[in-house]
């Protein structure tokens, strides 16, 4: 069987070390969408954005630790751990939950734990958790759990696991933008380590059931956090404490994100859809926990 539940559970995990610099932190940024001026009248850029692109007033969306290192940790580098072998065209992200321990440094060297820490059967496909802990001189930096659903591989009879369903927000939201994706928002975001071809191989894609190469999940992940934090936490990182969502739907490069934020105490609820398919879900369940 591709999946071996027990042996992936009981597998040693898999410690290592991964650095970042300023350019790996200004090259995320870019990669979901940041120097760009909401003005489409001006030619300047928005000075608010300069904290993400400039060397000399960085500071770093907590999102970045999906991919710090160079890479994409919490899926396909998952897949190569023991009792896990499955084909890359049957996976699908399918959530996301990221714990900030505190404020993640513009440069950084710190060792990283990866490990299986679940599988559920879903009947038609398995899902993975997938555990990435990582923690420098000073402690304990962030924990990413990712839920990686692998179609084809369930009814082995294993725990179906929790649901991770919530009941929608209630009520006008407090804020709607809308983020354009650009056209080749998805080649420039794989920069930051994610070479999985079907961001950019048309016929990769395909053969994963879709008709052109679709965005990365993790960046629209980033799109949404980053709008959060810039329209209603005041533009400070720093208040992020946890950030949770499920992958609803795909989003093709040269769409726009239309992300609607309900405030609720210490929290903000998020939905985010695709404005030019009649609103069609991309997250749901998504929530940003903050101080």
């Amino acid at each position: 069987m591709p999946i071996d539940a027990a042996l992936a559970l009981a597998a040693e995990p898999r410690t290592g070390e991964i650095t970042w610099t300023t350019k790996d932190v200004q090259l995320y940024h870019l990669g979901i969408g940041a120097g760009a001026n909401p003005d489409k009248d001006s030619p300047a850029t928005d000075p608010d954005e300069l904290r993400y692109t400039l060397e000399s007033r960085l500071h770093v969306l907590p999102s970045f630790a999906t991919v710090a290192g160079s890479g994409s940790p919490g899926v396909i580098g998952g897949l190569s751990l023991p009792g896990i072998e499955v084909e890359l065209a049957k996976v699908l992200h399918g959530g996301e939950t990221l714990r900030i321990h505190r404020p993640i440094p513009v440069t950084g060297t710190a060792t990283s734990t990866r490990r299986v820490a679940a599988v559920y059967d879903k009947g038609k496909a398995a899902v993975l958790v997938l555990r990435t802990e990582v923690t420098d001189a000073d402690g304990p930096l962030w924990t990413d759990d990712a839920q990686i659903f692998v179609r084809g591989e369930g009814g082995f009879g294993g725990d179906r696991g929790p649901s991770t369903r919530l009941e929608p927000p209630t009520g006008e939201p407090d804020r709607t933008v809308e983020r354009p994706v650009r056209a080749d928002q998805a080649l420039l975001y794989r920069l930051s380590g994610d070479y999985n071809p079907l961001h950019a191989d048309p016929e990769f894609a395909k053969l994963a059931g879709f008709d052109r190469p679709i965005l990365h999940g993790l960046c629209t992940y980033g799109i949404t956090l980053k709008a959060v934090v810039d329209t209603l936490l005041g533009g400070d990182v720093t208040r992020v404490r946890e950030y949770t969502t499920r992958f609803a739907g795909v989003v093709y490069p040269g769409e726009t994100l239309r992300i609607r934020m309900w405030r609720e105490q210490g929290q903000v609820r998020v939905a985010v859809s695709a404005v030019e398919r009649e609103d069609a879900p991309v997250l749901a369940d998504t929530i940003v926990q903050h101080s």
